[in-house]
């Protein structure tokens, strides 16, 4: 199902147990929090759907795998509350990703900022090209990763969140990410990564449900305190978004 480009796009294909769902939007793959919303929802659905064994998460396009949150929503943000729902979007994926009964497999092709850092952090194995740079640059305009820094720093660990964050203008390549553990392997083109994908997939797709949806559980033990946890990253966010420093600095980015 497709929606209009405005709020980007979401398709869902189920093949053989397997769900790949991909999303998009003209902005570099960004997210609009409605897109968020509907990426929430439809992992909730596969949670419990009977179907599927596992996901495979993907954008589309051959450029930007994510580019974030819509930064036109962000300079939008008048009050506490509009902020706190803006930033509670990833938070909600994030939560959706790690609570949901099945393993999901990102599928990175390209460069990918902020959130969307987030995003691949929350999967539970990651195929990357080697054009999928990272970056965190909210330090420059006044906020943090707050929201997607537990995901980020259950992935990597706290000296490469820090590194990540500090450096906040500096793009840390796919093979600097592979050895931090945010990617499991990475190829030098597409094509590669997708046929990676379709055997890794097939073979996980062949074992036993009962043991991957375990599996799943064993990974994200000691998180079930990020329901609440991420919601506070919100708030944290919302007033800081509201600061005098991120007001200047996005009236620069505008220009």
């Amino acid at each position: 199902m497709g929606t209009d480009r405005i709020n980007g796009s979401l398709f869902t294909n189920i093949e053989n147990k397997i769900a790949t769902v991909e999303f998009g939007h003209p902005a570099s793959n960004s997210f609009p929090s409605i897109l968020l919303k509907r990426l929430s929802s439809e992992i909730n659905a596969l949670s419990i759907n009977k179907e599927v064994q596992l996901i495979i998460l993907k954008s589309e396009g051959e450029k930007a795998f994510c580019a974030g949150a819509s930064f036109d929503e962000l300079v939008a943000i008048t009050n506490q509350e509009e902020g706190e729902a803006f930033f509670s979007g990833f938070g909600n994926v994030i939560n959706a990703m790690r609570k949901c009964n099945k393993l999901i497999i990102g599928r990175v092709q390209g460069k990918t900022v902020g959130g969307g850092v987030g995003l691949i952090a929350a999967c539970d194995y990651a195929i990357a090209t080697e054009a999928a740079a990272i970056k965190l640059s909210e330090l420059t305009i006044g906020i943090g990763p707050f929201v997607i820094a537990p995901a980020v720093e259950r992935k990597m660990g706290v000296a490469a969140l820090a590194e990540l964050t500090l450096a906040a203008t500096e793009w840390k390549n796919a093979y600097w990410a592979k050895e931090k553990g945010l990617y499991a392997k990475v190829f030098e083109t597409i094509t590669e990564v997708d046929n990676e994908i379709e055997t890794l997939t097939n073979k996980l797709a062949a074992y036993n449900p009962e043991a991957l949806s375990t599996l799943k559980k064993a990974l994200w033990e000691n998180t079930n305190h990020w329901d609440l946890l991420l919601i506070d990253r919100a708030k944290t966010s919302g007033k800081l978004v509201l600061s005098d420093f991120t007001k200047k600095a996005l009236e620069k980015f505008k220009k």
